[in-house]
């Protein structure tokens, strides 16, 4: 605690000088890059040039392509969390612990139970959280800046649905929520080292409307309300974020969280402050962990920032817009040349029309190229478009891009297309591995919120048995070491064909059956799907019952079968009841 700086001008001073050691970094800093790479991503590549109106300034923006490629193969397979806990083998789940509310001692069959029950609760909350939208943000951050980050915090305003008492008149509020932050909000407090969990400290910046900072200062009690202004000092990400419309009155805040050490357990506590006051006094977290993961693109040596793909494509895309702006512009003046016109001779005003008649004040014998003539521009070189299309595809192919891995194949061959895209595919893993790791990361942060922060309240549990709710209780496990794991389910090279396609041959060979093949088919195939699968198991119950009666009632289910389908129903409806 010694080393912490808590006072909001060092905290600023300490702002300010991680800034300036992002600035240092590459040619232009990480914050000039992010931005000049942001706009080459969405296709602003030639920003402050100024061409006039006739000179054509045209784009193949080869920079977003490769970024959409793999930002979708690194998203694209499906990815659900496993907890477990350290020191206690996996079990299977003990359907009692799901409805009777545990007490006494803790028991590995019991442990083992609620880690599998977080693990289903997980993806309930990621539903709420539009977790799989985040996670995409985050990718698509860390390709342009190098950087992203994912930050998960406690939001005592979310309303859980829950209720503390059986009379449900006493709510139960408050759960986690998730942010993606952009790399120029984010300051790590020792910028060569990688681990973000060992860093001494970490600072979020943030600009938030004056009014609000001043009523958070009010709620909290902190201090100096007074000194609380508004700044033009703008820390968001991007171009866009420069400028800020002029009646806002918008406040930088700081947020710090650092570690303290108690009895061998760390303790995440963090003070909230702009310049001048605090906003929030230092408070406890209650986990042990910050509340960020961190996502490189491109990890440095010696160096907790990453680095862009974008800032060394950049050449090449500028060379490819170039190259393809000269070739238009050459086809402009050579299909539409110049007319150099004699005003000696030529009294009216020329234009291109078609067809337009123009009349010299000449003699008989007068030459009339004397009078108008076109200017020849000089060649264009046919080998210009060939080196555009060569820096294109080599830049595409060197990023991993290739035909095959963007689907640009005819698929004539399916297994020899799925064999080239699976080799094409395999450079990925090495960022699937980071982005697999972080999402570890993040789980293991919910997981801390969770065991310390729930109290009790019931988990969501949803499962193909349909949604339930399992009594928790946070203080029995808020001391277990929890570990996730990430199960990435296989993503099909051709969508949802291929799925289909074995589905339809393991349906034919007799190896499912019609109810598994319905509860199989991939979302948003068959309409109202759920209630055809409710139908088929609702005939099989029938068919069932039809079959005990003919073994049974032989003569009875002779009358039975002559009766409309109608009777039918009633008859079986009733014996079903």
């Amino acid at each position: 605690m010694e080393n912490i700086k808590l006072k909001p001008q060092e905290i600023f001073l300490e702002y300010q000088s991680a800034n300036e050691y992002k600035n240092s970094i590459g040619d232009r800093g990480i914050y000039e890059q992010s931005k000049m790479n942001e706009r080459f991503y969405v296709g602003d590549q030639w920003h402050g040039v100024q061409a006039g109106n006739t000179r054509p300034l045209v784009r193949r923006n080869i920079i977003k392509r490769i970024g959409e490629y793999k930002i979708s193969n690194i998203c694209a397979s499906p990815v659900t969390v496993n907890y477990s806990c350290e020191g206690v083998p996996t079990e299977s789940v003990n359907a009692e612990l799901l409805t009777a509310v545990p007490s006494g001692k803790l028991t590995n069959e019991e442990i083992s139970s609620v880690m599998r029950a977080l693990s289903l609760y997980q993806t309930s909350a990621a539903e709420r959280i539009k977790f799989n939208e985040k996670i995409i943000d985050m990718v698509r951050e860390a390709y342009i800046a190098g950087t992203s980050f994912f930050y998960t915090y406690w939001d005592d305003r979310i309303q859980t649905g829950l209720f503390a008492d059986e009379d449900k008149t006493s709510k139960i509020m408050g759960d986690i929520n998730c942010q993606v932050l952009n790399v120029v909000n984010v300051v790590l407090g020792d910028p060569n080292l990688d681990d973000i969990q060992d860093q001494p400290y970490i600072i979020i910046s943030q600009r938030k409307p004056l009014w609000q900072v001043k009523q958070e200062c009010l709620m909290n009690k902190g201090t100096g309300i007074e000194k609380i202004t508004s700044n033009e000092d703008s820390v968001l990400a991007g171009d866009r974020g420069e400028k800020e419309p002029e009646d806002n009155k918008n406040v930088t805040v700081l947020t710090k969280f650092y570690k303290v050490f108690e009895n061998g357990s760390a303790k995440v506590k963090a003070i909230r402050v702009t310049e001048n006051a605090v906003v929030r006094n230092e408070w406890d977290l209650n986990i042990g962990l910050y509340p960020l993961a961190k996502f490189s693109w491109m990890p440095r040596f010696s160096c907790a920032y990453g680095d862009s793909e974008i800032t060394y494509l950049i050449p090449n895309q500028i060379a490819i817009n170039r190259a393809l702006s000269a070739a238009v512009w050459s086809l402009m003046i050579t299909g539409m040349p110049k007319i150099i016109v004699n005003r000696d001779i030529v009294g009216q005003a020329v234009t291109n029309d078609p067809g337009q008649i123009i009349n010299i004040a000449a003699g008989e014998d007068y030459d009339v190229h004397r009078a108008l003539q076109y200017v020849h521009p000089p060649q264009f070189a046919q080998q210009m478009q060939g080196v555009v299309n060569d820096i294109a595809l080599n830049t595409l192919y060197d990023s991993g891009a290739n035909d095959a891995a963007l689907g640009d194949l005819r698929p004539d061959n399916a297994s020899a297309v799925i064999a080239i895209r699976e080799a094409a595919l395999a450079p990925m893993q090495v960022y699937q591995t980071r982005f697999y790791s972080c999402v570890e990361d993040i789980a293991r942060i919910w997981a801390e919120f969770w065991v310390n922060m729930y109290g009790q309240r019931p988990l969501k549990i949803q499962d193909k048995n349909g949604v339930s709710y399992m009594p928790f209780n946070a203080e029995r496990y808020k001391n277990l070491v929890i570990n996730t794991k990430v199960d990435v389910g296989a993503s099909t090279l051709w969508g949802e064909s291929v799925v289909l396609s074995s589905l339809d041959n393991l349906l034919k060979e007799g190896i499912i059956t019609p109810l598994q093949y319905l509860e199989r088919i991939p979302k948003g195939t068959i309409p109202d799907i759920t209630g055809l699968i409710d139908q088929f198991k609702q005939v099989n119950d029938n068919d069932d019952v039809i079959k005990g009666l003919m073994e049974q009632y032989p003569e009875e289910f002779e009358i039975f079968s002559k009766l409309t389908q109608e009777e039918k129903t009633s008859i079986l409806q009733g014996i079903g009841g």
